[in-house]
């Protein structure tokens, strides 16, 4: 099979699950499709790693967590450029999106980056401990002690409980 056909396969088989998962990440699904689609393109680009590794999926998961790591610095950067007045942005909408998608996804974002990867990756992508460890190249203790804290966060984030301070919700996530 040549790569062409291999990264056909993958895409038909995986794309789904990685837009899911990286949309938990960084709660938006049109930059989630566009970090997959970048991830694909890479493989297209450079296929030898793609077609040597032992789980095609992981190694997709990795790729496109990497772009959507490398876009989240951007758009940090981006948004600094915004808070200090140098650039001025329209707000925007999200149509047909639920309300408690919208919630979770905003309660997501609120999480640090790496609870944050832990917490979708083990949750919406259902990996295993080890997996979400083997996929971040962390130890199975520091997901433990990164989903305990991301679902405590979580739990305030999305408590109907209005008495739980906003700042000490960010300080522990």
């Amino acid at each position: 099979m040549d790569a062409e056909d291999a990264v056909r396969q993958a895409y038909e088989a995986y794309y789904r699950r990685l837009v899911t998962q990286v949309s938990g990440l960084v709660g938006d699904l049109a930059e989630a499709e566009d970090a997959v689609h970048e991830a694909f393109a890479r493989v297209l680009a450079s296929p030898r790693s793609f077609l040597h590794a032992d789980d095609a999926e992981r190694w997709l998961r990795v790729a496109a967590l990497n772009v959507a790591r490398t876009r989240y610095r951007r758009r940090w950067l981006f948004d600094r450029l915004v808070r200090s007045g140098r650039v001025e942005i329209a707000p925007g909408s999200v149509p047909g999106v639920s309300g408690d998608r919208v919630a979770l996804l905003a309660a997501l974002r609120r999480l640090a980056p790496p609870t944050r990867e832990a917490v979708v990756l083990h949750h919406l992508a259902d990996l295993s401990v080890a997996e979400v460890a083997a996929t971040l190249g962390v130890p199975a203790g520091t997901v433990k002690a990164r989903l305990a804290r991301g679902r405590a966060a979580l739990a305030r984030f999305l408590s109907d409980d209005e008495t739980v301070p906003l700042a000490e919700g960010l300080k522990h996530a």
